[in-house]
């Protein structure tokens, strides 16, 4: 198969972009296919092209690669007119898995993209006006070419066709994995690192850690109503950049807002907790659930969404809207006995391992081809 595979998503370097490079490497790794690599960037390209060149090294066939120096807004015109289409560069293509961020024009090849949550349609008042504009011309765009969408859980599938009114038959559920960049992090810490940061971050008292874009969906205030009459006892360390729609928060010394830290910091933090709390109101997936499973760090996250799909029964699950759940929740986790907690260690290991990239990439390859035989049987039927 003659995939093409837009990583322009790489140049942000977040969630999105490690969803991509981890299923180009899986893809190299676990698969014979064929991998053709298409982006775009004017200040970026060189950037892009070094990431596409590192992801092309692990194909075990030859993948190539293309990146336009183009900004993103300009290439957003030439497609909104339906020119620099990719199979231009790349005639030989079978399909394309497209960003959700911009939809090519090409009409010849079936598109696959995936949509990994619905947030900002859920929740527009968190969403900037103009991200919000962007993604409804793009699903405006998935739908009308009758694309065949991957979600990253049963929750956001159900999300995608009540909401965005695409066929059930045309969303695929396939759950992401952890990153191989935050285990291969944990493989070259060293303990002279761990203690350096572990003094930088003055992680001295126990902690219970919140992960997470402080906005409202996070239900961060809630968390913190729970846990403030045990703040003598335990600290909560909240770790994520301010939502441009932030809400006010309490102030306490116990109460420390990092902001945002490097991948080497976030390791060592969900490491040293006591707990990670992530009862968020709504998530497409829940990676922040599979890092704390995988540093063995009990978790509390909501009974709701995708959440309980993620955690299964290997964390303390919680009624989000409840602060009195939620802090019975912490006491019972800081409370369990070592037999207890070796029992919730195993459970965290096996849900852990129930999510790789190899099943990713073989689950994501039988999408590409309902999709191929979706839009073969269109042109048929046309013909």
């Amino acid at each position: 198969m003659n995939i093409g595979i837009d990583i322009t998503s790489l140049i942000y370097q977040r969630g999105v972009s490690r969803y991509t490079s981890n299923l180009v490497r899986a893809f190299a790794q676990y698969t014979q296919e064929n991998l053709f690599l298409f982006g775009y960037s004017f200040s970026k390209k060189s950037f892009l092209e070094k990431q596409a060149a590192t992801l092309c090294n692990y194909s075990r066939n030859k993948a190539k690669q293309h990146v336009q120096r183009l900004p993103i807004s300009v290439q957003s015109k030439l497609w909104q007119f339906g020119l620099n289409k990719v199979t231009n560069t790349f005639p030989q293509l079978e399909v394309f898995h497209s960003w959700d961020w911009l939809q090519p024009p090409d009409e010849n090849i079936p598109i696959v993209s995936t949509i990994h949550d619905l947030a900002i349609l859920k929740f527009p008042e968190t969403a900037h006006p103009q991200v919000l504009k962007a993604h409804r011309k793009s699903w405006a765009i998935l739908k009308k070419r009758k694309a065949h969408i991957i979600a990253v859980s049963h929750a956001t599938k159900k999300d995608i066709v009540d909401r965005l009114d695409i066929p059930n038959w045309r969303v695929h559920v396939v759950p992401e994995s952890l990153p191989v960049e935050i285990e291969q992090i944990d493989r070259e810490m060293t303990e002279q690192t761990e203690e350096r940061i572990i003094e930088k971050l003055n992680l001295i008292k126990p902690y219970i850690l919140f992960v997470g874009v402080r906005e409202p969906r996070k239900n961060l205030d809630r968390l913190i109503k729970a846990w403030l009459p045990l703040a003598n006892e335990i600290e909560l360390l909240v770790v994520g950049e301010k939502s441009w729609s932030e809400l006010e928060q309490e102030s306490h010394p116990s109460l420390r807002f990092l902001g945002h830290v490097s991948d080497q910091e976030l390791s060592v933090l969900y490491a040293q907790a006591q707990l990670f709390a992530y009862p968020s109101l709504y998530e497409g997936f829940g990676l922040p659930i599979l890092e704390a499973f995988h540093h063995g760090t009990p978790v509390i996250t909501s009974d709701i969404s995708a959440m309980i799909e993620v955690a299964g029964n290997a964390a303390q699950l919680v009624d989000p809207t409840s602060v009195k759940e939620i802090r019975q929740a912490i006491k019972t986790v800081l409370s369990e006995s070592e037999l207890e907690q070796q029992h919730r260690l195993q459970r965290m290991i096996i849900r852990k391992q129930m999510f790789n990239w190899n099943k990713v990439a073989r689950q994501t390859l039988a999408v590409y081809q309902k999709a191929i035989d979706d839009f073969n049987s269109q042109s048929n039927t046309k013909d």
